[in-house]
């Protein structure tokens, strides 16, 4: 099993910045890939950006050149620095794992943080 805990959300101005944090515990040893969704209100989740455990990243195209995701090894910590925000950004996020064992996938979920920004 994987814990996972997100801080960091709050209300912003546009063109702000805030960062998230999600601190992961339990097997993480076993984590493939860790990344950041979000969840407007009526819409979907959808991914925001992913970083795996080599390092490799990727971006939803209407973060890209704004948003920055890492992690920290030694602390079991995965960032989301959220630069040029805009209302659009507003949403719940949630921070995920992922676990690949042969083609089983199992995902891991935080219990969100609220972004608020305001225009």
């Amino acid at each position: 099993q994987v814990q996972l805990v997100e801080s960091g959300g709050g209300l912003v101005q546009a063109g702000g910045s805030l960062r998230l944090s999600c601190a992961a515990s339990g097997s993480i040893f076993s984590i493939n890939v860790m990344g950041w969704y979000r969840q407007a209100p009526g819409k979907q989740r959808e991914s925001v950006a992913g970083i795996t455990s080599g390092g490799s990243t990727n971006y939803a195209d209407s973060v890209k050149g704004r948003f920055t995701i890492s992690r920290d090894n030694a602390l079991n910590t995965v960032y989301l620095q959220m630069n040029s925000l805009k209302p659009e950004d507003t949403a719940v996020y949630y921070c995920n794992a992922v676990r690949l064992r042969g083609t089983n996938r199992y995902d891991y979920w935080g219990q969100g943080t609220q972004v608020t920004v305001s225009s």
